[in-house]
């Protein structure tokens, strides 16, 4: 295994440490484990630490698999599957925590099952379908707009009482759907789907 797939190996095993920041746990665990008091203190500040880290880590993978000719298989798999997995669960966790609505998971993911769906498609027929600027760009919005809403709108709540979290997450949904339409507009005919 390369550098470069194992830089994403460690974002996805970043995945479940978010997944564990990001939880509140019960009293009875917290007065017994000063591990978990912290957490339920600080938490939160980790989990977005992480997020970050490992939405940055992305973009170094990508760039040494370019630059030292580590692009394989293995690395074309894994690495949009990271992605995915990053902002599925962040947006699973944050429903569950009411800091957005259910639907625009739904709106997220669904469009990642759409686009995966007819990347297998593509794979069936022998053709590889890359992303495109959007697909790229919309990630980059959904990754800032996470970061706003799981931060609560800091520190722009301290300069202006307007929601900027909220604005940026329903931008990231416009460009999601935007991205997924032409995804499916510019590989129609390339797979010849049937509706």
């Amino acid at each position: 295994m390369n550098l470069a797939n194992k830089i994403t190996v460690i974002r996805i095993a970043m995945i479940p440490l978010f997944m564990l920041m990001f939880q509140h746990y019960p009293s009875w665990l917290e007065e017994r484990f000063s591990l978990f008091h912290s957490i339920n203190q600080y938490g939160l500040y980790w989990a977005v630490g992480l997020f970050v880290l490992a939405s940055a880590t992305d973009k170094l993978d990508g760039f040494i698999a370019r630059k030292y000719n580590m692009i394989t298989n293995l690395g074309k798999l894994l690495d949009p599957l990271a992605d995915k997995l990053l902002v599925s669960v962040a947006l699973i966790m944050m429903v569950q925590q009411s800091m957005v609505p259910s639907w625009i998971a739904v709106v997220i993911i669904g469009r990642e099952v759409m686009v995966s769906g007819l990347r297998i498609l593509a794979a069936e027929k022998g053709v590889a379908l890359a992303a495109d600027r959007h697909g790229k760009l919309k990630l980059v919005l959904q990754v800032v707009a996470i970061t706003a809403v799981l931060l609560d709108n800091y520190p722009f709540a301290y300069l202006i009482d307007f929601p900027i979290d909220l604005t940026i997450m329903l931008a990231a949904v416009a460009l999601t759907i935007y991205s997924g339409y032409r995804y499916v507009m510019n590989n129609y005919r390339e797979l010849q789907l049937e509706w």
